[in-house]
């Protein structure tokens, strides 16, 4: 099951574009069992993946394919396992599980049932993309996941005057702060010629020395864009 981790995010995902197909013609029992099972599946399979890797508690990678190449950058898009992201698949899916079962009550009049889960659905993957991915221009695009989705969640009830707003103002603090994380990316590839965490890590420690100032500029664009 340890190669199987990139079916964690794939669930909610599927589970998300078939909500955003259907358009809101599924029974609503259906979308309950698509939103909040997907993502139910998603948590038995971190606690097997867990399970299984507690044995050996060696990191591993998966590589599913090479997202670009062009020169010497080959971004792959692959996720990377060890203690900390199962602690954090842990949470995302456990407690995301959670929250999706107790919408299917608390969400059950609202007459845009099926648009709310396909964007929680959503949520879900692109928090599962983010701690997962093995390099930073993956984790780039599921943090932008995040956001794009919190924009719609903020503004689900966009009727309301106030809450269209309140999502443009998140969109836009959003869309500042990953700017910083952008220019943080080119700075760390520029320097260390990778954006592969891993290698990035050993690149780091034989470029830089204690005190040098890049890489404290580089960490403070990449607490900017949080």
């Amino acid at each position: 099951m340890l190669n199987y981790v990139w079916l964690v995010p794939l669930l909610p995902f599927v589970s998300s574009v078939l909500l955003i197909l259907s358009a809101g013609r599924l029974p609503r029992k259906l979308v309950a069992l698509f939103g909040a099972g997907s993502v139910g599946l998603s948590a038995l399979l971190v606690l097997i993946i867990g399970w299984q890797f507690m044995q050996s508690q060696t990191p591993y990678s998966v590589h599913l394919w090479t997202w670009m190449n062009i020169g010497d950058f080959a971004p792959g898009f692959s996720f990377y396992v060890d203690q900390l992201t199962l602690v954090m698949l842990s949470i995302i899916t456990g407690v995301g599980f959670l929250i999706h079962l107790y919408s299917t009550e608390f969400m059950e009049h609202d007459s845009d049932y099926s648009r709310y889960f396909a964007y929680m659905n959503m949520f879900v993957a692109a928090m599962l993309i983010l701690v997962l991915a093995d390099n930073l221009l993956l984790l780039y695009l599921g943090w932008e996941g995040v956001g794009v989705c919190s924009y719609l969640l903020v503004g689900f009830w966009y009727k309301d005057p106030a809450n269209g707003a309140a999502s443009r103002k998140a969109f836009v603090v959003t869309r500042v702060g990953d700017t910083a994380m952008a220019l943080g990316l080119f700075l760390l590839f520029t320097e260390l010629r990778t954006l592969e965490i891993q290698p990035m890590l050993e690149a780091a420690n034989s470029t830089w020395n204690i005190g040098d100032s890049i890489p404290a500029i580089a960490a403070l664009l990449l607490l900017g864009g949080k």
